[in-house]
């Protein structure tokens, strides 16, 4: 028999990885490690499974694994035993909730920034996507023992603001936005209007991380204007927000990097290290150098500095705080910025490491709505607003609504293209997928409810099923569970344990939609078990362990709801 030994298996820096095959006679799970090792072993790939599952089932004796084959080119695939598969519920309703949780380590910290939306309206449908993916990613890195600070990055300086404050500006001196003397690049929406409104009226706006902001009331006062319209907005954004279930921990101002005088001292190091070039009145930087296509403009000719720059200088404050791990979601529409702001950061020299920071970007979102695409909202304007998606997502219910709008934005990986249909959100039917993983809850519900025990299914398993001496008269934990051995019980109890590994997947891929997707699938095979076996049945040891089954699956479908921010119902 060949041996493999710990060095060759140290120089192959794999990881052993279990996949659940989609064909069930391919076993419960399988493995291609013998086919990752064969080329550093020098070694046919079937003969280093065979040598694998020989040394495995020795390991084993049988215990977890009841069959197992050398499949095809080198595939090992297992067949589990009946108490393997049955042993998760247990372990499900141990765990209380914390079932697929790794405890936060605090060196494990990382920086997720996301919406950092510009204060020159109200959230769109696309920060709303944002919003979505970026809350339920950091829910989900939590899970596998991140400690998470979500941060929130205002553009409150440049153009866009300008634009915003000659727009008030103008609504104050009661020019219509359709006059030619409106500002030609200004803000058209209602809010503009109000905004002016209340300035004029001397009202007080209120923000996060901005305080109180009392309008002047003079509509010659430019600045005054423009310091109470992004306090305006965005105490609108944070009440957007507020709707939409998502906090952040802090709010960084993009005109905080311009007093501190930071984007004029990152200037200066990239300056001084040679990374820079005056052509055309213009101060270029040596972004080739780095990967980029072509180099870019920092500083144009009339003085101001190009977009990137700033972002440059933010970043590095996210390092100097310590976060070796940032995250940034964003559009698609910053796609070409990725490769500024990392040549940026390498050409400082300052010990940040290359592909820093991480990036998820997301395509726009399209809103149908009976049967037609919506483009835009009276309010806004221009553009459909997220509290809009809120209100008719839930028929004027402002949870029902935050729930279809969450599930679904984070229901999709992000640069694919997704179409919003309003009246799917709306139907009460299978097609609507939160309602179906929501009904699948609220149904176990009213299922251990109604236990002739009057347990509830509840108090009886939860005692019988962790380590220790069962109440008197009832069977043990193991022999009870012994009795789920139907397929649907199979499936059920197979899907209840690849929770855990598919947080594990969202969090290092980056992607919520694999979270979604798995509480449908766990969804879709609670409903089939509930249409194929009977859950309360007269035999009490029977009945007692399928409502324990049934408990398990309510627990994680409860979990993974609460980790997209989604309420789980009792009742439907």
């Amino acid at each position: 028999m060949a041996v493999i030994g710990v060095d060759a298996l140290t120089s192959a820096r794999t990881s052993i990885a279990l996949d659940r095959p989609r064909q069930a006679d391919h076993g419960d799970v399988a493995s291609n490690l013998a086919l990752q090792l064969s080329r550093v072993l020098k070694q046919a790939p079937r003969q280093v499974a065979e040598t694998l599952l020989e040394a495995l089932l020795r390991l084993d004796d049988r215990a977890m694994i009841e069959r197992a084959e050398v499949a095809g080119p080198g595939f090992i695939n297992l067949w589990l035993t009946p108490s393997t598969k049955q042993a998760v519920v247990a372990a499900i309703l141990r765990d209380a909730g914390r079932f697929g949780i790794r405890a936060t380590t605090a060196t494990r910290t990382v920086l997720l920034e996301f919406v950092s939306a510009n204060p020159t309206g109200p959230l769109h449908v696309g920060h709303g996507r944002q919003a979505a993916l970026g809350d339920v990613l950091g829910n989900i890195l939590a899970t596998q023992g991140w400690q998470v600070s979500r941060e929130f990055y205002y553009n409150d300086a440049g153009a866009q603001i300008d634009n915003l404050a000659l727009s008030v500006q103008a609504r104050c001196r009661d020019i219509d936005p359709a006059d030619d003397a409106f500002p030609a690049d200004g803000y058209r929406g209602e809010y503009i209007g109000d905004i002016a409104r209340s300035y004029l009226g001397r009202h007080t706006a209120s923000a996060a991380s901005i305080g109180e902001v009392t309008a002047k009331g003079d509509p010659e006062d430019l600045e005054a204007i423009r310091r109470f319209a992004v306090a305006s907005l965005r105490r609108e954004q944070d009440l957007d927000l507020q709707a939409f279930g998502v906090s952040f921990d802090r709010y960084y101002l993009e005109s905080s990097l311009y007093s501190d005088g930071l984007v004029a001292r990152t200037v200066e190091q990239l300056v001084a290290g040679g990374k820079t070039y005056e052509q055309d009145g213009a101060l270029w930087l040596r972004t080739t150098d780095y990967g980029d296509d072509k180099d870019r403009v920092m500083r144009k000719s009339e003085g101001s500095y190009t977009y990137f720059v700033p972002d440059v200088a933010y970043h590095t404050t996210k390092w100097a705080r310590g976060f070796t791990k940032a995250i940034n979601v964003q559009g698609s529409d910053h796609h070409g910025t990725i490769a500024r702001v990392r040549a940026g950061l390498q050409a400082l020299n300052c010990g940040i490491p290359a592909g820093y920071p991480d990036y998820v970007l997301h395509k726009m979102v399209r809103v149908v709505r009976t049967g037609e695409e919506v483009k835009i909202s009276k309010r806004a304007g221009s553009y459909v607003t997220l509290r809009d998606l809120i209100e008719w997502s839930g028929d004027g219910e402002m949870v029902r609504g935050r729930d279809a709008v969450r599930f679904f934005l984070a229901s999709r990986k992000g640069d694919s293209e997704f179409t919003f249909d309003v009246d799917l959100a709306l139907a009460r039917s299978d097609e609507n997928p939160v309602y179906y993983v929501q009904y699948a809850h609220a149904r176990i519900c009213s299922i251990l409810a109604a236990d002739p025990a009057g347990t509830g299914g509840v108090a009886a398993p939860a005692e019988q099923l962790p380590a220790g001496q069962p109440p008197a008269g009832q069977p043990a934990a193991e022999t009870l569970l012994a009795l789920l051995t139907t397929p649907h019980e199979f499936t059920l109890m197979a899907r209840l344990a690849a929770f855990p590994t598919t947080l594990a997947q969202a969090a290092d891929e980056l992607s919520p939609h694999h979270l979604a997707f798995y509480l449908k699938d766990l969804a879709a095979d609670f409903h089939a078990y509930y249409n194929s076996d009977r859950v309360l049945v007269d035999d009490p040891a029977l009945r007692s362990a399928r409502l324990s089954l049934l408990l398990a699956v309510r627990t994680i479908l409860r979990s993974g709801l609460a980790l997209i921010g989604v309420s789980a119902p009792e009742k439907m």
